[in-house]
């Protein structure tokens, strides 16, 4: 038998993560495998998968009216990016139908629905049907000042420029 493991939230603890707000998140890839695309003289260059996951983050902002979409970058194995809520008053989620453990209009449930969208449409490209594209959870951060957005902007905007600094590049890999 599997011995019972805890996974330890990261969240902070009685946080709204539902309320209106500027949040910094990283979302990576399923064993941090370079499926959106590589880097080459500090740019960018998407795969169709890449390109997916690109065109559902901006599809994003016009089917859940609580959310707008401030910088981000997809890079190989993750994507960086900033998600200001600007209201709670309608449903952020996989199209309303977001998970009853997530609050509905919360960071987690919008997550959610666009990992879900991603894997959905990835999985069809390749003929994959229910191989993950996304690792467990995410990692996010509340932005809680302007100076704080405007580190986050120039880090997500310089992010490929670093990518062989990165530690989520696989070179790192040991």
């Amino acid at each position: 038998m599997k011995p019972h493991t805890h996974r330890r939230s990261i969240r902070l603890q009685n946080y709204d993560y539902s309320q209106p707000g500027a949040y910094f998140v990283t979302i990576c890839t399923y064993r941090r495998k370079c499926l959106f695309g590589y880097v080459e003289k500090g740019t960018m260059h998407l795969t169709n998968f890449g390109e997916i996951a690109r065109q559902e983050w901006l599809r994003s902002e016009e089917i859940r009216s609580e959310i707008r979409l401030d910088l981000f970058v997809v890079m190989p194995n993750h994507l960086h990016c900033i998600v200001v809520i600007t209201h709670s008053d309608g449903i952020v989620g996989a199209h309303g139908r977001a998970p009853l453990r997530r609050s509905p209009r919360s960071l987690g449930s919008f997550i959610a629905g666009f990992k879900s969208v991603v894997t959905r449409r990835i999985n069809q490209t390749r003929g994959t049907s229910g191989s993950p594209v996304w690792q467990r959870n995410y990692y996010e951060h509340v932005i809680r000042s302007e100076d704080e957005l405007l580190r986050t902007r120039k880090y997500i905007l310089n992010n490929p420029a670093r990518w062989f600094e990165d530690p989520d590049n696989p070179i790192h890999a040991s």
